[in-house]
Order: C-alpha cells, then sequence, then structure tokens
C-alpha cells in the first residue's frame, strides 16, 4: 500500500483521499439512517398508501406471496423491488384493467413486458385458474394511495410553496393554458376515486402553443 500510494502523484493522491472521504462518510450515513430506522418505533416518512383486504382480496394477498409474485414485486411491505412496486396500483388502475392484465400481460400492457410474456419467468401468471388470477387482481385494486402520494391519480390537495417554485422554475409556459391548477377544487377530489390511469382533461389547446409539447400531468400520474 505504501509503495503504490508514493507511485501516485499529488493530484491522484487529492483525488483518491477526496473519493475516499466521500464513501466514508455515505456508508457512515447509511449506517445511522438503518440504525435509526430500526431501533424506531415510528416510521422516518409518513405512510401515503393503505390497504383494506376482504374477502377475495385477502385470499389474493395469500396467493401474491404463495404463487412467487414476491420475487419481483413488493407490496405490503413484503417481496422484491426487482419489478414494479404495488403498492397504490389501486389507485392507478381500476379493476377490469388488472384483470385483463393477469389474464394477458401482452394484450394489456402500453409495451412489451420484462417478465410476464411467454418464455419469461413470470408467464403462468396468465395460465393460473380463473378464480386466483381474480383474487390477485382485486388484492391489486385495494392497494390504495392516499391523496398526494406519489402513486395517487391526485395531487396534495390545497397550495405548496415547493411544487409552486418547481412550476416555476421548470414548467413551460405552454402548461399554464393547456392544464388547470385542480389542487383544492371539485376536479382534484375527484382524482381520488377516477379510475387508475386517468389524467385531469386539459383545457383546450391554443394555436400559439408551441408543436411538439409533451402532455402530461404535473404529480407524476
Amino acid at each position: 500500500m505504501k509503495r503504490f500510494w508514493s507511485r501516485l502523484k499529488t493530484g491522484e493522491k487529492v483525488l483518491f483521499a477526496g473519493v475516499s472521504f466521500l464513501i466514508l462518510v455515505a456508508v457512515t450515513n447509511y449506517v445511522a439512517i438503518e440504525a435509526i430506522r430500526m431501533n424506531s418505533d415510528k416510521p422516518m416518512f409518513p405512510i401515503r398508501t393503505h390497504y383494506e383486504f376482504a374477502g377475495e382480496g385477502f385470499r389474493g394477498s395469500q396467493l401474491f406471496r404463495v404463487d412467487n409474485c414476491t420475487n419481483c414485486h413488493k407490496a405490503v411491505g413484503n417481496g422484491t423491488n426487482m419489478g414494479l412496486e404495488l403498492d397504490g396500483i389501486g389507485s392507478r388502475r381500476d379493476l377490469a384493467y388488472l384483470s385483463a392484465f393477469l389474464r394477458d400481460p401482452e394484450a394489456n400492457y402500453a409495451g412489451r413486458t420484462v417478465e410476464h410474456r411467454s418464455g419469461k419467468e413470470a408467464d403462468y401468471v396468465s395460465r393460473l385458474p380463473p378464480d386466483d388470477q381474480r383474487a390477485l387482481a382485486i388484492f391489486l385494486s385495494q392497494l390504495k394511495s392516499d391523496r398526494g402520494a406519489a402513486t395517487a391519480p391526485a395531487p396534495p390537495e390545497g397550495k405548496s410553496t415547493f411544487i409552486d417554485a418547481m412550476l416555476d422554475l421548470w414548467a413551460p409556459d405552454s402548461w399554464r393554458i393547456l392544464f388547470n391548477d385542480v389542487r383544492g377544487t371539485d376536479a382534484g377530489k375527484a382524482g381520488d376515486k377516477s379510475p387508475a390511469g386517468s389524467a385531469p382533461r386539459p383545457a383546450p389547446a391554443v394555436p400559439d402553443v408551441a408543436p411538439g409539447g409533451k402532455q402530461g400531468s404535473t404529480n407524476g400520474s
């Protein structure tokens, strides 16, 4: 090690020392945060998703674990993040879509699926008994998000200085013409109960809006 260090130039030593310090700080912070999280009675961050399993939904939650869905997906604290995290998906997708996806993933997804298409690890899902598919779909539809959560279709209620500042900084002026602010309005409240995947209806476009602008809601849904 001493020989290696002596062969380095001054700039390389400074760079090596700086990177080592940053790595040490990152590891120390990670260990400290994990220690606090594991020994705390309260969650470090507010939990913005909820569920109320009943009947087939409860059976679907059992199938979710028994059928090894947790190998790729995470829901209600169970599983991995290799695939899409499913907490809150019931606020973005309705029961009809979830049922159709489980029956035929490739026909109902916007693009090619990663593991659900034929020959892949999760292609067995489309061959599950219809009753099991329905129970899984009901389970997924009962994974709800609170309004304002990252997985919710509606933005937080009321004004937010942070959101307003980000909109002023990054949102193009054409968005103020194309979209209405639904926070605190009846339209925003309806977003809590709107079919999953739906977006606020934009206002009519006007001729002076620059073409090619990508339309979408400002809350990430």
